[in-house]
């Protein structure tokens, strides 16, 4: 009994640790055995470019969670700063000087959307789910408002370009969140901030009397996540060659499912910004498989809700 007891811990271990690359490896080879259009390079770029955004989002999401919060509004805010981009890009300017103004203007709405999220959190004490509940409707309202419910469209080739195009045959919106996950994953396993997160998420108290800034680090994350959402809402604006004021729609359940899939805890301090992505993978090779096997997207739905369903009780039995 006494031998067996520290086996047993070892194997809770490694299934917490590893248990989402188990169970990625399992649905590659699952859907692999099931259709022979699967496993080829071409489907495996595409299986990443269709998840970029998701993946993107995702990432910011992660931290905003690690602090015991959520981010509602990351799908408006795609929609949002998808539609004032490509509004600046329709002004009569230069594609040289238009692209970075309207890159600039989108990112500056993500900040502050990111902002006037992190101030009703901390300084007025109101709940993450209803403050991002709130934002998400003011989002998509103003950008049904902003376009008349219409689409923006009529761009140059070079806009498209960086939503479609490849380098060296890699999607660029691939490299962009390849990119992004090296920059999160070394503010969070290499940084104070990192440390200051966790350490939110676990105990905001323990963590003020600590001497960490708990309002800054509060508010941080959720720019973080205003940021990567417009970045996200940039990049499907430039995929679908317009600026559409519907985009994003429920975007806001494939990144939560991605981050809590991954093994962050919806309770916080617990969760790795790679286990995002493998969950975020996960999530895309599912919607893939399931598309190359001909499944319905009201089947699909049912199923990605499954999946949500139990990876949550698998946090709970985590906690226990």
């Amino acid at each position: 009994m006494v031998e067996q007891l520290p086996r047993s811990k070892k194997i809770k271990t490694i299934i917490g640790e590893f248990g989402i690359a188990i169970a990625l490896l399992a649905e590659i080879a699952l859907f692999s055995s099931l259709s022979p259009y699967f496993f080829t390079a071409e489907n495996i770029l595409n299986v990443t470019l269709q998840t970029s955004i998701i993946a993107i989002i995702a990432a910011g999401m992660t931290f905003v969670i690690l602090t015991a919060g959520i981010d509602l509004s990351v799908g408006a805010m795609v929609a949002f700063s998808g539609v004032i981009a490509t509004s600046v890009l329709k002004l009569d300017l230069p594609f040289a000087l238009s692209f970075p103004l309207a890159v600039v203007i989108a990112l500056s709405i993500g900040i502050f959307s990111g902002s006037i999220a992190g101030l009703f959190v901390t300084r007025f004490n109101i709940t993450p789910f209803i403050v991002t509940l709130s934002l998400m409707t003011i989002w998509r309202g103003a950008s049904y408002m902003y376009t008349d419910g219409r689409p923006i469209w009529g761009f140059p080739d070079e806009f498209s370009f960086l939503g479609s195009g490849r380098v060296f045959g890699i999607p660029i919106p691939t490299i962009i969140m390849i990119c992004v996950y090296i920059v999160a994953y070394t503010i969070l396993k290499h940084t104070k901030f990192g440390r200051y997160v966790y350490a939110v998420g676990g105990n905001k108290e323990a963590a003020r009397l600590a001497g960490i800034n708990v309002n800054r680090t509060l508010l941080s994350v959720y720019i973080i996540s205003g940021v990567l959402s417009a970045i996200s809402g940039i990049l499907l604006a430039s995929r679908m060659n317009s600026g559409q004021p519907n985009a994003g729609l429920m975007y806001e359940m494939d990144v939560i499912a991605a981050v809590v899939v991954g093994g962050t805890s919806l309770f916080g301090g617990r969760g790795t910004i790679v286990g995002t992505f493998l969950g975020a993978m996960l999530i895309g090779i599912l919607r893939n498989g399931l598309n190359l096997l001909n499944v319905g997207s009201y089947v699909q739905m049912v199923v990605l809700g499954v999946v949500i369903l139990f990876a949550v009780l698998l946090d709970q039995m985590r906690m226990k």
